[in-house]
């Protein structure tokens, strides 16, 4: 892959910040830019397609709705599920993983069932939980991880119980960098008779994902961190579970018949998206899968893993570096979390920006995990298929030259 070509789709890269400095744009795991075809996309469907999708009979709506569905198809396509029944369109991750902690918990928890979830988990992947526990009386419980942020399966295995109803894991900690065996970690939920649920949000970016190879029952992800718009999600679920839940929200399109008597709800996926969805932002989605199609999944995880290597083996030569989760590239996604002696988080990030280098400061949404790790924050560079080695050498020489201030 050519990256001077590829960095050329995203004019946003060629910034100059505070008039002085080229940026180097290394906040990826919060979100991606966006090529030009994605923005061009969406902007000749603004222009041209522009009507609410499945209600309309005339043209422009028909058109749309074709886009819409096509989109569907094209994300069933890019993770391998069985039908489109099983796509549900969201919000992004968030919204997806809130989506089953309630409606799979009406359907199939009872106070006093149990949800397990990792110590490295997102809060995305925690808060929806424990707000679930507080409503419904369900506990939570912790898969343990080691000091290097590798879980503890044989711990993992110790933590079911006749009660446990539903494994929820993240893929690729938005942190450490840490790829989870998720394949294992299903694998041994289904011995014990419990589905499990993956949060892909730092994995689907970066990694060619199979549902059915995985063998999840529920897979959630975002646009926005894969080159995509913002505001638009997706969640995977096997239409078995599906179709036993009972919708996450109310409203228009998902209905099959309303009268004040009873409502009867509309078949997969439509019962889980209530009101107009954001059918620009469908289609804009399946325009940047078409992108990191055409450069090809299996080049951007090889440019990516080498651009980490890289990395972490010129991050070390940093005096007082202290880098967390695993050191080896191979077990470890496109994200490098440090700290450099005793310089604050806060302090590193701030003055890395004034060198036009864009990086993500503090806890990341992942305050247990903070905890685990004895500290309150760090420093995170996380890298995209646009990025380069010299990037890299940039983002060290700068971090050289803020620890010599201090």
């Amino acid at each position: 892959m050519n990256i001077e070509t590829i960095r050329k789709d995203f004019p946003i890269l060629s910034r100059t910040i505070y008039g002085k400095y080229p940026l180097i744009y290394l906040d990826n795991g919060a979100t991606t830019q966006k090529p030009l075809c994605v923005l061009d996309a969406m902007r000749e469907e603004y222009l041209n397609v522009n009507a609410n999708v499945h209600r309309g009979v005339h043209y422009l709506s028909q058109q749309a709705t074709d886009l819409h569905e096509a989109a569907r198809e094209r994300v069933r396509g890019f993770i391998n599920a069985g039908s489109t029944r099983e796509i549900i369109f969201t919000r992004g991750t968030t919204e997806s993983i809130n989506l089953v902690a309630s409606s799979f918990t009406e359907a199939y928890m009872h106070e006093g069932d149990e949800v397990i979830v990792s110590e490295m988990e997102h809060h995305s992947n925690i808060v929806p939980w424990q707000l679930q526990a507080r409503r419904s009386g369900i506990k939570v419980r912790v898969i343990p991880m080691s000091d290097d942020g590798v879980l503890d399966l044989q711990a993992f295995e110790g933590l079911f119980s006749e009660r446990t109803r539903l494994v929820s894991v993240t893929h690729v900690s938005n942190v450490l960098g840490t790829v989870n065996p998720v394949k294992d970690i299903v694998a041994i939920a289904h011995r014990h008779g419990v589905p499990c649920m993956i949060d892909g949000a730092q994995s689907a970016p970066h990694i060619r994902i199979d549902v059915r190879d995985l063998d999840c029952d529920f897979f959630a992800f975002s646009g926005h961190k894969m080159y995509g718009p913002t505001g638009i999600g997706v969640l995977y679920g096997k239409e078995k579970y599906l179709s036993a839940m009972p919708p996450y929200q109310g409203g228009g399109e998902m209905i099959g018949t309303v009268s004040f008597e009873n409502t009867t709800f509309a078949d997969l996926p439509y019962k889980f998206e209530a009101g107009t969805p954001d059918y620009i932002a469908t289609h804009g989605l399946a325009q940047a899968i078409d992108y990191m199609e055409s450069i090809g999944m299996e080049n951007i995880e090889k440019h990516e893993r080498e651009l980490t290597r890289y990395a972490l083996e010129q991050m070390q030569t940093v005096p007082g570096m202290r880098i967390f989760g695993p050191l080896d590239a191979e077990r470890r996604d496109a994200v490098i979390s440090f700290l450099v002696g005793d310089i604050h988080h806060l302090d590193m990030g701030t003055l890395l920006d004034r060198l036009g280098i864009a990086v993500r400061t503090g806890h990341h949404c992942a305050e247990p995990l903070m905890h685990r790790l004895g500290i309150n924050g760090t420093v995170r560079a996380s890298f995209a298929l646009y990025n380069t080695k010299e990037e890299v050498d940039s983002l060290v020489n700068g971090i050289k030259r803020v620890a010599a201030m201090f």
